[in-house]
């Protein structure tokens, strides 16, 4: 049974559970060779998928809604976005210029036209259409507001963990649905968490939101984990806060690693020597 669980982030609601594997087995197995560790089996490491729960039904496979700057219509996403755009700024300074955002008649303010421009011609994004910008913010939100979604995702997390599992390994929004399931199960067996591109730490908008609630500004110390180890890129906005220490209970090891041009890749942070240093612990725990 698998000793390692995995949890994806958003975006992937075309992709599946072994799909997933397939891509993050081969990197999983370079981060700990990097750490002088390897797997007694490939069924060590399993994948916990949710990624069907963001796809419309009926939705032509390969798309996603036409949205424009007019569909974002919850402060929530608004503000998002916003905090997305300064961060990108800091990181990419003097490479946007966001106020060659296309004028047009949306009625949103024009201010978040310009984030919007600015975030979807950004080195993070790589140019992709804007639309997928305004996907990206969804799927967080819909997490955070929706009761069913939100247990939906920690029951595929729950549906993974059996006697064996002592690494819980979560990327981007998979790291609030890692922390939210082992709060929500302090008798699980999992004594180490990694953290992967988290924006754990994004006040407000997400560590404000976290269930269970913080208390007196610390977050809850993640259920039986005896080690929490963060890891992040400079340059990963989603990561806006890179240093999730001073926003927990308990000690929060924090550590940067470089992913080069595609920061928040899962799979760059998977090949990281640091990522297969913090599963190294876990197994040596087992």
């Amino acid at each position: 049974m698998a000793r390692i669980v995995g949890v994806h982030g958003i975006n992937q609601e075309f992709d599946g559970s072994n799909t997933i594997y397939a891509r993050w087995l081969p990197a999983l197995k370079d981060g700990l060779e990097r750490a002088n560790a390897a797997l007694t089996s490939d069924d060590d490491f399993k994948c916990a998928f949710y990624g069907d729960l963001f796809r419309e039904s009926g939705q032509a496979k390969g798309t996603i809604p036409n949205y424009d700057v007019n569909d974002i219509d919850a402060e929530w996403e608004r503000e998002f976005l916003q905090e997305l755009w300064g961060e990108v700024l800091k990181v990419e300074e003097g490479e946007l210029n966001p106020q060659k955002a296309p004028v047009t008649k949306a009625r949103v303010p024009r201010i978040l036209q310009e984030a919007l421009s600015a975030l979807s011609q950004s080195r993070f994004f790589g140019g992709v259409a804007e639309k997928f910008v305004i996907a990206f913010m969804k799927q967080v939100r819909l997490y955070l507001y929706d009761p069913e979604i939100r247990q939906q995702i920690r029951s595929r997390v729950s549906d993974c963990i059996t006697d064996d599992t002592r690494v819980l390994v979560g990327h981007s929004l998979g790291s609030i649905a890692c922390y939210e399931s082992l709060c929500q199960h302090p008798e699980w067996p999992v004594k180490v968490l990694v953290t992967l591109g988290s924006p754990l730490g994004i006040q407000r908008l997400i560590f404000d939101r976290l269930e269970p609630p913080p208390t007196d500004s610390q977050g809850n110390w993640p259920g039986s984990v005896k080690t929490w180890i963060n890891i992040a890129d400079a340059g990963d906005i989603v990561a806006l806060e890179k240093k999730l220490n001073p926003y927990f209970q308990g000690d929060v090891i924090d550590q940067l690693v470089n992913n080069g041009a595609d920061a928040h890749n899962a799979n760059r942070y998977f090949t990281a020597r640091e990522t297969g240093e913090a599963i190294k612990l876990g197994l040596e725990d087992a």
